[in-house]
């Protein structure tokens, strides 16, 4: 694992990951998945080192992590290995794979955001929305999703799902100072 920051890198270690500078693990891995949200994550000095095979994708942001820029600059050739595969062939016959062309990985080869997520989301949106149109003397600043926001969306969605859960007794929501 790469990381930048400190406090990341430490719970990292902490979780029992091995954590190094990217300059180093490019020789080692085999996976790379890019959740940064920033651009040349992995540029053409990471290239160079990597093993055959490896596979590259980008989960964090857009197309600009992995340098496909840098990619193709080093390729003699690459090829549709598979649907969703591209293959990039060094000089040296090494092969790098590149999922989903460097896209969002989880939405550009495979289900992205599954409807029973994305409604939940928008029914999210739409309940803060209704939030908003009531005056509340609300500085121009970033809250939180209102706790009462957050748990009516979850009753809706337990409720159209037929989900039952348990309820607080009297006692124990003033035990717990509800």
């Amino acid at each position: 694992m790469t990381e930048v920051n400190p406090v990341r890198a430490l719970e990292a270690v902490m979780d029992g990951f091995t954590v190094l500078p990217m300059d180093e693990a490019a020789a080692l891995g085999d996976l790379f998945i890019t959740v940064t949200g920033c651009k040349d994550v992995i540029v053409k000095k990471h290239f160079e080192k990597m093993k055959d095979g490896v596979l590259l994708a980008n989960a964090g942001h857009f197309n600009v992590e992995i340098n496909q820029d840098d990619l193709l600059s080093l390729a003699v050739s690459n090829t549709q290995r598979k649907p969703g595969i591209e293959g990039f062939t060094m000089a040296d016959g090494r092969i790098l794979n590149l999922l989903a062309d460097g896209r969002l990985v989880n939405l550009a080869a495979g289900n992205g955001h599954p409807a029973e997520i994305m409604d939940m989301s928008f029914a999210l949106q739409a309940k803060c929305l209704e939030y908003l149109t009531k005056p509340h003397g609300l500085a121009h600043k970033l809250y939180a999703v209102p706790v009462e926001t957050d748990l009516s969306v979850a009753r809706m969605k337990l409720e159209k799902t037929s989900v039952r859960i348990d309820s607080l007794t009297d006692g124990q929501k003033a035990y717990l100072g509800l």
